[in-house]
């Protein structure tokens, strides 16, 4: 075991307030790094150090190894937290940090890979005995090969970017005249947004619900999850509202999903944080999509009706501490996250700006990880949330109406934001019913 001591959190916004407070209350030192656009940003007045590595841009400053890498060697850290996006899913970032005696509090390169390639994974959870969709062997050679193997499997068929996420490179296909355009266009968009145009097939499940489970893993061997999570309400695959328990499980699936979910962990010898997520059928079949070798945004929700604190144990685990048992975590109650970003309501396009009043929200079981004050500017080179609103209560019911008065109080001016959308579906009789899915908003 090697003790942790002092770590940089390679991020920024609220994930690196979110992670300097952990880090601080278990007596540890907190670096942050900042881009020269995020020089006012709040997380840097909480941190013990703050570092500037580079100009506004990404390639700048965030996904800038060597400047991250310089700036944890003469502020004398012996660990990196990678948060979420960046540099969190980079294989070489991971192997620089081990050249340099940097932990990366993280999972194994070698996991990594067998996760990353979406194509791959598939055939890795296959031999886990995991279910998975019908879809190619592997990445697809042609548009010739896509054909055929769509007129195998029935259309509808999703064509998908073996190196994506976050719905990018992505089309769903309803007839063999659509399959070409719609192959060239996310191969486009795959080598733009992943600088890799390899795309796979599966059978597209219609109307599915989006269902992960959050898994970690140690270096002795033991896996735990800490419940699943319903992500089903999203708007063209980014991911809106988060919800835990997923109370369109019965007690046999959600068995059947965590028991898979462990042995799957298991199977690849995870170590630390990671996400395995699924589709389900309206059968309540379960099929594995792809996993997250990283914390997630919506982690908050897990953390609400657990009482763990996800961040805390991923330190533990990079340590080389044994996770507590699994009868040890006790679930209560429910609790819903909604994603506040910077953008209109209505059309969902970036609105950054300096906000002229903020007033956030209080009670009990309220949660808001935001990096946003009054006198803020929202800058418009980075992703445009702003914060997450996190309330927990007994049960559904209870919980939705908590997040609608969460929302009544929340004020931010200056901005459009997402606040009046999540305020509009906390009132949606389908949401507040459990009667929606993954394409629910795009019949509106």
């Amino acid at each position: 075991m090697a003790k942790i001591e002092r770590i940089l959190v390679a991020n920024r916004g609220e994930i690196a307030l979110r992670a300097i407070r952990t880090i601080k209350e278990m007596g540890k030192t907190a670096v942050a790094v900042y881009s020269t656009a995020d020089k006012d940003a709040l997380y840097l007045q909480y941190a013990d150090l703050a570092i500037c590595i580079g100009g506004a841009s990404s390639s700048q400053s965030y996904l800038n190894i060597p400047a991250i890498i310089s700036a944890a060697e003469i502020s004398g850290c012996d660990a990196i937290f990678p948060g979420y996006g960046f540099l969190s899913e980079n294989q070489s970032f991971v192997e620089i940090c081990g050249h340099h005696n940097i932990k990366f509090i993280g999972p194994s390169v070698d996991a990594m890979v067998l996760m990353s390639d979406k194509s791959k994974a598939k055939e890795v959870m296959k031999k886990a005995g995991v279910p998975v969709i019908e879809g190619s062997d592997g990445a697809l050679k042609s548009v010739e090969e896509a054909k055929r193997l769509a007129k195998k499997i029935g259309y509808p068929v999703i064509v998908k970017a073996s190196a994506g996420g976050g719905g990018r490179g992505m089309r769903v296909v309803e007839k063999e005249e659509d399959l070409e355009v719609s192959f060239l266009a996310a191969q486009s968009e795959s080598e733009s947004a992943f600088g890799d145009g390899t795309l796979y097939m599966e059978k597209y499940i219609k109307n599915p619900r989006h269902i992960e489970v959050q898994v970690v893993g140690d270096s002795h061997g033991n896996a735990i999850h800490i419940g699943e999570r319903d992500c089903s309400l999203q708007r063209r695959h980014q991911k809106l509202i988060e919800e835990s328990p997923a109370i369109i499980l019965d007690e046999k699936t959600r068995a059947k999903l965590h028991e898979v979910a462990i042995k799957a962990t298991k199977y690849l010898k995870y170590e630390n944080a990671g996400t395995f997520e699924f589709l389900l059928d309206s059968d309540k079949n379960f099929y594995f999509m792809e996993m997250n070798t990283r914390l997630q945004v919506e982690h908050c929700v897990s953390e609400m009706v657990s009482g763990i604190d996800i961040i805390e144990l991923m330190i533990l685990v990079a340590e080389g501490k044994e996770l507590p048992p699994q009868e040890s975590i006790e679930f209560k109650g429910h609790s819903i996250e909604c994603r506040i970003t910077a953008e209109d309501s209505l059309r969902f396009i970036p609105s950054p700006g300096k906000i002229t009043k903020y007033i956030m929200p209080g009670g009990r079981n309220v949660r808001m990880d935001s990096h946003i004050y009054q006198g803020y500017s929202v800058p418009p080179t980075y992703d445009s949330m702003i914060g997450k609103l996190i309330v927990w209560g007994e049960d559904r019911q209870r919980a939705i109406a908590k997040m609608k008065n969460s929302l009544l109080e929340l004020q931010i001016e200056g901005i459009k934001t997402t606040r009046d959308f999540h305020l509009n579906m906390m009132q949606n009789e389908d949401f507040i019913g459990n009667n929606f899915d993954t394409n629910y908003l795009s019949k509106f």
